[in-house]
């Protein structure tokens, strides 16, 4: 893991830190990692996201430099819910859909709720 990706996780899950939502703390560990796959958000699936994560690996549109704090806290919150729910989080986007997602619905709350009074990270 590089410095940038490393500043970037470890200043998101000082946001999430202050939360509650789940028993533990969102675990960094070795396992969670950023990386910019802009070819894969030109596919029909992804072309509406600008980050996507798969249990541990966040992916994103633009250049980790490119991202803001948010769309990280955003992303690295889905990692959280997996940690804790590794089945049932992502297959409620099968029967639950996307815009009313109770998992999407926490991950922009915790985001909104942790950043600063500028809308950066507080």
């Amino acid at each position: 893991m590089g410095p940038e990706e490393h500043a970037a996780l470890t200043a998101a899950k000082a946001r999430l830190d202050r939360l509650s939502f789940y028993p533990r703390p969102v675990a960094l560990r070795r396992t969670v990692r950023i990386l910019s796959v802009p070819w894969l958000f030109r596919l029909p699936w992804f072309s509406r996201f600008d980050g996507y994560t798969m249990w541990d690996l966040i992916l994103l549109r633009a250049p980790l430099a490119q991202a803001s704090d948010d769309l990280i806290c955003h992303e690295l919150c889905h990692v959280w819910q997996m940690q804790h729910r590794p089945l049932a989080m992502p297959l409620s986007y099968l029967y639950r859909g996307y815009a009313s997602n109770p998992y999407e619905l926490e991950a922009r709350r915790a985001t909104a709720s942790t950043a600063g009074p500028s809308g950066g990270p507080g």
